[in-house]
């Protein structure tokens, strides 16, 4: 009879249980030193302390059997704006425990809290253009989307993405479908007409009047108001 051959060290690796759960303030010190071991981008421990004081139901580790933190995620909610959305600060898993689908439960679990606690429309985040991994875990496992080019944003002057991903609530307001798809025309809400403008509907749509003072001419509705480019 054979004997067995030992499991290479990516099988046994595969076999180690890792469990996703809420941050405490005594996590801090591993996550910033997994911080450190993985992004470029660093952050003094009060502003860990502060992310853990303000947003405590957004902070999320990956700890293995061990009790070693392999892997967290920072995010917090954006302060006076119009509406109500969270961010990603920093998201961060050791070389060791990639390829194990971690990053994207640890953003699954801030983006529940965020829905949950703070009814939250949508989550952002900045990406460097050049981060191709992370880019695509955002944007094929995850579903965000382009938003925005913020140009230089990163301290050597690298560009980056600011990306966006909308919450069935978001969605609601955009006249989306919860999972972010666009409705079909007939099951989009239609506006009450004004009082005097019965007139000026066309197939459900009002028409816009062009005020050149004269003429007197209709500009057709912008259909594609509240499309995004990506």
């Amino acid at each position: 009879m054979a004997a067995c051959r030992p499991l290479p060290t990516c099988s046994l690796l595969c076999l180690e249980q890792v469990s996703i759960r809420n941050a405490t303030v005594d996590d801090l010190f591993q996550m910033q030193h997994c911080n450190l071991s993985c992004l470029p981008e660093n952050y003094q421990m009060k502003y860990y302390f502060y992310h853990s004081l303000s947003w405590p139901q957004l902070l999320y580790v990956a700890q293995d059997m061990k009790g070693k933190i392999v892997g967290y995620v920072l995010a917090k909610m954006e302060e006076d704006t119009p509406e109500v959305h969270g961010h990603i600060t920093s998201l961060a898993v050791l070389r060791s425990h990639r390829k194990q689908g971690l990053a994207a439960k640890l953003m699954n679990a801030a983006q529940e809290a965020m829905m949950e606690t703070f009814h939250a429309e949508y989550v952002s985040l900045h990406v460097r253009k050049s981060n191709r991994a992370a880019f695509s875990l955002y944007t094929q496992s995850l579903k965000f989307e382009i938003h925005d080019i913020e140009a230089k944003y990163y301290a050597d002057s690298e560009d980056a993405y600011d990306m966006r991903k909308y919450f069935p609530k978001g969605n609601a307001k955009r006249g989306r479908a919860p999972d972010g798809s666009i409705l079909p025309t007939s099951e989009l809400p239609t506006p009450p007409p004004a009082a005097g403008d019965a007139d000026a509907l066309a197939d459900g749509v009002t028409a816009l009047k062009v005020t050149d003072g004269s003429s007197g001419k209709k500009q057709e509705a912008n259909t594609l108001e509240g499309e995004h480019d990506v």
